[in-house]
């Protein structure tokens, strides 16, 4: 089979038409979900204690609302210090940076509207938690002890709190039996962003990119 090069060049020159309406509305969303998880984290700084005195039931002991701070990663996973917490604000800054290229990009690329929309959750939650790691060691005088600065070192405040299970697991139960763990995921709304926009890619993807299909 051979290939025409007057025809390829041709189909290299195709230019995809200039798409109605605007990518506004989508950066509007990650704006959205910026503003509420920095409210949710002011109003949980400013009225609760931190840890168990402040802890609020809210559906009995399952879901709690619960002021922590996390220096790190999600479920605490922190890099070697002094300097792996400005590592990963920078790592985040760089994130931060594709997401919008991307954004922009899918949107220029004609993409599903409901795939940039969750590409914009996943940008809102990492910027509200990149304001934490650059700002609150200044704005909460949150940075951990012996911190080289307090701009960028920052901890991340987490309160929603569910309550899975602590305990030992029954010892009948083969390889874990008689082991002790504890499952409490605390995590915030800018997570909770991530999380949704992720689970929703996974879980819509046949949608989302039908219209992509040659």
């Amino acid at each position: 089979m051979t290939t025409d090069p007057a025809a390829a060049a041709s189909l290299s020159s195709i230019r995809l038409p200039a798409r109605r309406g605007s990518v506004a509305p989508f950066f509007l969303l990650a704006l959205l979900v910026i503003v509420l998880d920095q409210l949710s984290k002011y109003l949980v700084h400013s009225h609760m204690q931190l840890g168990l005195p402040g802890e609020v039931p809210l559906l009995g002991r399952w879901l709690k609302l619960h002021y922590t701070t996390n220096p790190g990663m999600a479920f605490g996973v922190e890099l070697p210090p002094p300097y792996g917490k400005l590592l990963l604000t920078a790592f985040r800054l760089l994130a931060v940076g594709g997401l919008v290229y991307y954004i922009r990009r899918l949107w220029q690329q004609h993409a599903a509207p409901g795939f940039i929309a969750c590409m914009a959750l996943i940008l809102g939650g990492a910027v509200g938690n990149l304001v934490d790691s650059i700002c609150y060691g200044v704005l909460y005088g949150n940075a951990p002890f012996g911190s080289p600065s307090r701009w960028f070192f920052g901890q991340v405040i987490d309160m929603i709190y569910v309550d899975i299970y602590e305990g030992f697991l029954p010892a009948a139960w083969p390889l874990v039996g008689g082991k002790y763990v504890s499952l409490w995921p605390i995590f915030n709304l800018a997570d909770s962003s991530i999380f949704i926009g992720v689970a929703l890619i996974l879980l819509l993807q046949g949608r989302f990119f039908r219209q992509q299909e040659v």
